[in-house]
């Protein structure tokens, strides 16, 4: 698998990038990658399906300025800010492997993700690293019953993109400011307000992103990035108000 570190100057080119990879991929010119960014700005994501005005406060956004936009793959809205490490694996769908169907994909990468994150605890340090740090809901990764990683899919016949949002060292005030209360919950939320479900990992980006790499095996850098089609799908799709605000 190869890696790819590639944050881009916008929000709409880092959100297209998951997707112009993907479309790389599935037509042939692409191979396995491990992609990495990192938001400077803050701006809201909503999953494909969200109804902006529903998981959105969009009057704060409007007030400060926060721009919102739209991804390709399901799930619940986020807030992207400096502090937060972005993911995604785009990975080969083979009928006899993990990847076969949504439900195996989620058991197969969430098991990996949260073993390479696990590993960034020494047992000196959290004796139950591997208890402590878990799975929860379908592609949640916790520390204890406390949210510090969502994930969602998108699956074409070939390839499938596996995504997903760390805390690392975030403003977590912004996420109360700027969403509402999740109109879909996992049970283990149990109604929690953003400020007692969420937390930050509070590890630096570069130990997260090696850690993910090694569990990978992504160690060899992607020399040729379809950076045509980021910009393609930028400018065409993840600009644009009548995909961001389609629903």
């Amino acid at each position: 698998m190869k890696r790819l570190d590639l944050t881009l100057r916008s929000p709409a080119e880092n959100l297209a990038a998951d997707e112009a990879v993907l479309d790389w991929c599935e037509s042939g010119a692409g191979e396995e990658t491990l992609l990495f960014w990192e938001p400077s700005e803050t701006f809201v994501v909503v999953g494909y399906a969200n109804k902006v005005a529903t998981e959105v406060n969009v009057a704060a956004c409007e007030a400060k300025g926060i721009p919102i936009f739209r991804r390709c793959s399901g799930g619940g809205t986020v807030v992207q800010m400096a502090g937060g490490l972005n993911y995604s694996l785009i990975l080969r769908i083979d009928e006899n492997s993990p990847t076969r169907t949504i439900t195996a994909a989620n058991q197969f990468i969430m098991g990996k993700n949260r073993a390479a994150i696990a590993s960034l605890f020494p047992n000196s340090q959290l004796p139950s690293a591997d208890s402590l740090i878990s799975v929860r809901g379908h592609t949640d990764l916790c520390l204890g019953d406390v949210k510090f990683a969502g994930n969602s899919q998108r699956r074409r016949k070939n390839f499938l993109l596996f995504h997903g949002t760390l805390l690392l060292n975030c403003n977590l005030n912004l996420i109360s400011e700027l969403l509402l209360m999740p109109s879909l919950q996992p049970d283990y939320r149990a109604s929690r307000p953003h400020s007692d479900f969420v937390t930050n990992l509070n590890l630096s980006a570069e130990k997260v992103k090696a850690a993910l790499a090694n569990e990978w095996n992504a160690n060899e850098e992607l020399k040729n990035p379809p950076l045509a089609g980021v910009s393609q799908l930028a400018r065409e799709k993840y600009s644009t108000r009548e995909w961001n605000f389609k629903f």
